[in-house]
């Protein structure tokens, strides 16, 4: 059975079903979802690109940043890193292997936690981190929709939880002036039918966003708001980092960012999310005024939002890079190597797309405010009164 077929099944057995559910189905389907097949997602042979299919620079520059952080937190001798949708672990990777040779320090006290959804992921995560997973550096866990599974911790024990271009692939609700979206199933093909809006839906968009206006529409994104509160609550002494590309409620109220879903097949963008469910992701822009205020009320301090390139060149401004150049022997090397920390920080590359934001708790404000990170572009306000 193919998937559309199951979800038609699904619509027949139990009538129209939220857009969030269809997202859902199409992205994590146990075994006909996006994430669940065995297929290349990532690179140049698969379906887009992530900052850490572009040079492992990325990572070393987030390891000098978790290191700063390790010491900002007093240099305890456990540290708890907690990666959200892993993917192939080429980040995670990265990360522990220059900390290994740069930061040891920082590294004896490090414990990677790595969690993935997709099945077919996690086998290919045993494979790619079995010195990790062998010397006890590396945990490999599932998680789910009502919270994360982490191994078990001291009370005490500092934690930073990242994630990279997760939230965007987490379900959203679809509004319109007509009501919810609910997807339909007719002559073989999704048909869109709308119901009133919730209380729930209408409330997190006077809080978080704007209501559409006619022929408009926009995303609630519940989901990653309840993950983030979780995550908030999670953390009693630490930080959260999450990055991604997204907007402000302040941007959306100037006109941006509505009706941001797309999906993406072998590096073409499209608006149509109906078309080869399974075989292409889906994604929307991430709200980061909600995915803060979660935050903040359970009691995380969130700090003003950056773009990838104020927050990468914060960190890697002191020493010039170097993370990037250090293999490089020939001025060919280099050459491409500044061409692929380009793509990662500037506006005409990844810079200005994504966004970081970082939250902490339990950390004096001095000692994260200096952070190499947060270091760039403090004037830009983050967010409004709740």
């Amino acid at each position: 059975m193919s998937l559309r077929a199951k979800i038609e099944h699904e619509i027949r057995e139990r009538g129209p079903i939220p857009f969030s559910w269809y997202m859902e189905l199409c992205l994590y389907d146990p075994q006909l979802g996006y994430y669940s097949r065995n297929d290349e997602k990532f690179g140049r042979a698969g379906d887009f690109f992530t900052s850490s299919d572009v040079h492992a620079v990325f990572a070393r520059l987030l390891a000098r940043q978790f290191e700063e952080i390790w010491r900002a937190l007093g240099a305890p001798q456990q540290l708890e890193l907690l990666e959200l949708g892993t993917g192939r672990g080429l980040f995670a990777r990265d990360v522990l292997d220059w900390s290994a040779k740069k930061f040891p320090l920082f590294f004896q006290a490090l414990h990677y936690t790595m969690t993935e959804r997709s099945a077919a992921l996690r086998n290919g995560l045993e494979t790619r981190m079995e010195a990790h997973l062998h010397s006890g550096k590396v945990t490999i866990t599932d998680f789910d929709n009502k919270g994360t599974s982490l191994r078990a911790l001291a009370a005490d024990t500092p934690i930073i939880v990242f994630t990279n271009e997760f939230f965007d692939a987490l379900p959203v609700e679809i509004l319109s002036q007509a009501g919810s979206l609910r997807i339909n199933a007719r002559d073989g093909r999704f048909v869109e039918e709308w119901v009133p809006a919730s209380a729930v839906e209408l409330e997190f968009l006077d809080r978080y966003g704007v209501h559409p206006e006619a022929d408009e529409r926009t995303e609630v994104s519940l989901e990653a708001h309840r993950h983030a509160s979780s995550l908030g609550q999670m953390i009693g002494r630490g930080f959260f980092i999450a990055i991604d590309y997204g907007y402000t409620r302040e941007e959306q109220c100037a006109g941006r960012h509505l009706d941001t879903v797309m999906t993406y097949r072998q590096h073409t963008a499209s608006p149509n999310p109906y078309d080869a469910p399974g075989e292409q992701d889906i994604t929307a822009h991430v709200n980061f005024t909600a995915l803060g205020a979660a935050l903040e009320q359970q009691g995380m301090h969130t700090q003003p939002l950056l773009t990838q390139s104020q927050f990468l060149i914060g960190i890697g401004e002191e020493n010039q890079f170097a993370d990037a150049f250090e293999e490089c022997r020939l001025p060919q090397e280099r050459a491409k190597v500044a061409l692929q920390l380009k793509q990662l920080v500037t506006p005409a590359g990844m810079g200005e797309t994504f966004h970081v934001l970082v939250a902490s708790k339990g950390v004096p404000g001095s000692a994260t405010e200096q952070l190499r990170g947060l270091s760039f572009g403090k004037s830009r306000i983050f967010s409004e009164p709740i």
